[in-house]
């Protein structure tokens, strides 16, 4: 068992695929007749905790479809427990009849972003067509990735994408930004640097470029670490640099009414 004061291991246990079957055989002989109260469950399962983890922040405890298996939430990290906190799941747990991924949803809801909620003027703005659709990219300059995901996106007809520039790869990727939120027509210098790597003029004189400082603190609340990371209107995310059929499709599923 990890120390008390800690999960961070836990993400080492091997993915169960289908928990429910695994999770049936560990919960064997402990099903209830009926449904136990939900708050007596909770009060059990974070007073077990608290004495077995002391430290552990719970924000949430829930039933799940399955008798006797609680879903135990700690931001937007979820593990499965009995109504005795005497064991621990971590995995995903699929429902067999739809081959919905149960687990899967629950971290896309918790992780979701408020697209209008963004601070869209921190963002470097470019458009394809008409510009109706709208995707937020978390980038740095000096990511690869987030290069091959620009030069993609030229494919992708009426989008508007809103670029927040982090610098999280170190080496020159800082002042780089700068140079690229500081230039005249911060568009074009980003746009010409990401998919041609014409190398951004250096920033001369004063700038504001706190709203770099802003994007990386927003990153940090969103827990963004890696670049790209896409945020579509509906506010789901995907990390890593998609196909732009991918990129269509999503925003064509997806695309607000």
């Amino acid at each position: 068992m990890p120390q008390a004061h800690s999960l961070t291991q836990w993400r080492h246990v091997r993915r169960l695929a289908l928990v429910l079957a695994t999770g049936a055989a560990l919960v064997s002989g402990l099903a209830w007749a009926q449904e136990p109260d939900l708050k007596k469950v909770d009060a059990e399962i974070r007073k077990t905790l608290a004495e077995r983890y002391p430290g552990l922040n719970i924000d949430e405890i829930r039933a799940m479809p399955m008798a006797n298996l609680y879903e135990v939430r700690m931001g937007n990290e979820v593990v499965y427990t009995d109504a005795k906190a005497n064991y621990i799941i971590q995995g995903e747990i699929a429902e067999t009849s739809s081959h919905r991924n149960l687990t899967q949803e629950r971290i896309n809801k918790l992780t979701q972003i408020d697209f209008n909620a963004l601070p869209l003027k921190d963002a470097i703005v470019w458009k394809n067509g008409n510009g109706k659709r709208r995707i937020a990219v978390f980038a740095d300059p000096n990511c690869g990735y987030c290069k091959k995901f620009e030069r993609d996106l030229l494919s992708v007809k009426d989008v508007t994408v809103y670029t927040f520039v982090i610098p999280i790869l170190g080496g020159d990727s800082p002042e780089k930004s700068r140079s690229i939120w500081c230039a005249k027509d911060n568009t074009v210098v980003w746009r010409d640097w990401m998919t041609k790597g014409a190398t951004p003029p250096r920033a001369m004189g004063e700038c504001d470029s706190s709203a770099i400082e802003r994007n990386k603190a927003l990153a940090v609340k969103h827990k963004i670490n890696g670049t790209p990371a896409i945020v579509f209107e509906d506010g789901s995310r995907a990390p890593g640099a998609i196909p732009p059929a991918e990129v269509e499709r999503r925003m064509t599923a997806k695309a607000p009414a």
